[in-house]
């Protein structure tokens, strides 16, 4: 079906392999693409998370998509997409309302916008300071062949891909494909095994992909991959008057892994143990990165947390 030709207001761009603005992440996926050119702000092509899902979404497929994709964005997180009805469109529109830049991989050139219901969506995207781009020149028009591969660009360009719905067989799938070829993760949103949306997300959990099976488990995926957190503090240092003053909680802590490195698990005993009432693993994490920060602590290639090393010299 020909696709109206729609032209989008904003800055042009086209980068060649060899363009300093060109995405790093894109150079080391197999086949990088020789050019991108794209709408918007080339900036915006960071590294972020991918969030791809069905284009006939169910309610839950669409409502994963808005959550996990509205967190990440609150967190700084740029969403990587498709542009494509259902999941990935919910993907956009969270971004956007999280304030967050959010890139669009189109699969024709960025004249010939597909879907174009979706051309709205487009033009905000790049005025809110997103991309939208392309691996095909201006007028290039969509072909089955080319949404497979912008597939890898979605993976490529992201730390990982978090997959909210896919059936059996799957665009979406594919874009899991190529985020383990380019040696990305792959997170998935499990889903009901008597739904057909669905088949495809849990056949990847049942080949290894990491499951997100709530808030949490997407917030420490987030903290392993991206090192972010929820910006808040417990309340009850408040409460007694000395937000001013470190926790006992923190002092605990930072003195625990002075006397040696420790895991994760026996810090978190510890936060149990010592920290304000409340969501005790948020308070952790956002201490631990905030610890780091202020160079109190480090983190080793074993995963633990130890004594800063120029702590440790300079004793």
């Amino acid at each position: 079906m020909p696709v109206k030709v729609m032209r989008l207001e904003g800055e042009r761009f086209e980068l060649a392999l060899e363009d300093p603005l060109f995405p790093k992440a894109l150079k080391s996926i197999p086949h990088p693409p020789a050019r991108l050119y794209g709408v918007g702000c080339p900036g915006a092509l960071a590294e972020g998370l991918a969030v791809v899902g069905a284009r006939r979404a169910t309610p839950y497929g669409r409502g994963c998509a808005k959550r996990f994709a509205a967190t990440a964005a609150e967190r700084g997180v740029a969403i990587i997409s498709g542009g494509a009805r259902g999941c990935d469109a919910v993907a956009h529109e969270a971004a956007l309302a999280a304030g967050a830049p959010t890139v669009a991989f189109l699969g024709g050139g960025c004249n010939q916008l597909y879907p174009a219901e979706n051309a709205g969506l487009f033009q905000r995207i790049v005025a809110a300071g997103g991309a939208v781009v392309s691996e095909h020149e201006w007028d290039f028009p969509p072909q089955p062949h080319t949404f497979r591969a912008r597939n890898r660009l979605i993976a490529g360009l992201s730390r990982a891909t978090l997959i909210v719905e896919a059936g059996l067989p799957s665009g979406t799938f594919s874009t899991a494909d190529e985020a383990l070829l380019a040696g990305r993760e792959v997170w998935v949103v499990p889903g009901a095994i008597t739904s057909a949306a669905s088949k495809g997300a849990n056949r990847l959990l049942y080949q290894g992909a990491l499951p997100i099976v709530d808030d949490e488990a997407f917030a420490d995926a987030l903290f392993a991959t991206f090192g972010c957190l929820k910006e808040q503090r417990a309340e009850a240092a408040d409460d007694r008057g000395k937000a001013s003053q470190p926790y006992r909680g923190e002092e605990a802590l930072l003195a625990a892994l002075q006397a040696e490195p420790l895991g994760m698990e026996a810090l978190r005993q510890l936060a149990e143990d010592h920290a304000p009432a409340g969501d005790t693993f948020t308070w952790l994490m956002i201490w631990l990165a905030e610890a780091q920060r202020d160079g109190l602590i480090a983190q080793y290639p074993d995963g633990r947390y130890g004594p800063h090393p120029a702590l440790r010299t300079a004793v």
